[in-house]
């Protein structure tokens, strides 16, 4: 690439950045684990969904390093051509700019194919990298070749509960859930949380045209125009249902039939697509066979309900599936092990959560357990798994609803899913 246009990119992008230096953010959650990191060599990896706050986390870092770095952001339409051999030249402008630094943030550096030889080189020289990206599969097939061992990936979600009140100017104590006008601020913020999710450009101009552009970009620019697809309108219909069918079952074989494409493995290829970018996740039910594993049908999820409200086609107002899908946001964001379950008689559980290859817990999702037929099956269920799995507790998340059942030495906690997020602790 041309040395001057590189160089005109590098002062613009710096300029911007001391302009975003100077706005208020809300401190993310995952900033004080990733500060253990500074000390160490390892290139820290930060990936996620497109907007989700993976530059404003990197301006974070930055404000904690003072000045000892550069910055370099490859999604700017001008480095279209930009390819290994410019890291050299864009090394050489940031000497002559501004000196010899040693560390290194790249936003958004998957769209340089071979990115990580530049990086492994420099490493071994003892430079310190700070890197995002939105696309999970390439940035693991690169990092698990030239950086095995010399990385450490921090997946960012959208905002969290906890930062969605920060947002709001709501700074959370936990002696607000014991006080009655507190409680009831808590849980106005959680019904909107609930419909609105936590992207953050969304949040500040609430204007779901924000929302509709990442979904766009995922499709077109990150899947399609990568990966070569041409039926662009099998991918859309597809990525639509999957919006509208949310926390719901499905098998590729059905999605091959319903779109009539030519193949499972073509569903399956886009359904990785889409849940590489980040933007839906397919979640397995939990079997000791792996062949059942394997053939069964997977749950579907979102990484935000604000796609879903914005952008799923005639999608029912089912806020138990909304209520659902974002359990399960939290529980990825908590980095556990997730599958679904099944009961030898057939009756789901909706989550069975796995740490350290041991099962930790089982949660039921229910908006409302005050039909007395819901509340049955829901504990049936969870009864018949915990037996089955030999755990002593269970939890059900519902709207608003509380208490303790008991039988026969097991226990299931009812809570309302606000202080679930919020990090108050099951009843035992």
């Amino acid at each position: 690439m041309d040395k001057q246009l590189l160089k005109e990119i590098i002062i613009e992008q710096e300029e911007r950045i001391k302009t975003r230096k100077n706005e208020k953010w809300i401190e993310r959650e995952g900033l004080n684990q990733i500060k253990k990191y500074f000390n160490l060599q390892h290139i820290l990896v930060i990936s996620g969904i497109r907007r989700a706050g993976k530059s404003t986390l990197l301006c974070q870092i930055m404000s904690l390093l003072n000045k000892n770095w550069y910055y370099f952001n490859f999604e700017d339409e001008r480095l279209i051509d930009f390819e290994i051999s410019d890291f050299n030249r864009v090394y050489e402008i940031f000497i002559e700019l501004y000196g010899e630094r040693k560390i290194f943030f790249f936003d958004e550096i998957q769209n340089v194919i071979g990115w990580e030889r530049f990086i492994r080189r420099m490493y071994d020289d003892k430079f310190k990298f700070f890197i995002t990206g939105s696309n999970g599969s390439l940035l693991s097939k690169e990092l698990g070749t030239k950086l095995t061992g010399r990385h450490i990936t921090y997946n960012l979600s959208p905002f969290s509960f906890n930062e969605y009140l920060l947002f709001h100017k709501y700074k959370f104590n936990k002696n607000d859930l014991y006080k009655t006008k507190k409680r009831g601020e808590i849980k106005r913020h959680f019904n909107r949380y609930l419909n609105e999710g936590g992207m953050p450009e969304y949040l500040k101009y609430k204007n779901t045209e924000a929302l509709k552009k990442v979904y766009n970009d995922i499709l077109y620019r990150d899947i399609a125009a990568r990966y070569n697809i041409k039926d662009i309108k099998s991918l859309r219909e597809l990525s639509l249902y999957l919006l509208t069918n949310i926390s719901s079952l499905f098998s590729y074989n059905n999605l091959k039939k319903l779109f009539n494409l030519g193949s499972v493995n073509t569903i399956k290829n886009y359904v990785d697509y889409l849940e590489n970018c980040f933007l839906f996740f397919v979640v397995p039910i939990y079997a000791n066979s792996f062949k059942k594993q394997l053939v069964s049908p997977k749950k579907i999820y979102c990484v935000d309900n604000g796609f879903i409200d914005a952008i799923s086609f005639k999608f029912s107002k089912n806020k138990e599936k909304l209520l659902e899908n974002l359990v399960f946001i939290e529980l990825k964001r908590r980095n556990k092990d997730i599958y679904y379950y099944k009961t030898k008689d057939d009756l789901e559980v909706d989550f069975l959560v796995k740490e350290k290859q041991k099962i930790k817990e089982l949660i039921q999702v229910a908006w409302s357990l005050s039909d007395k037929k819901t509340k049955d099956r829901e504990i049936q269920a969870l009864f018949k798994a915990m037996a089955e799995l030999n755990l002593k507790n269970g939890l059900i998340l519902t709207e608003d609803e509380e208490s303790v059942v008991k039988i026969n030495k097991k226990i299931i906690t009812i809570m309302p899913t606000y202080k679930w997020l919020l990090g108050q602790k099951k009843q035992l």
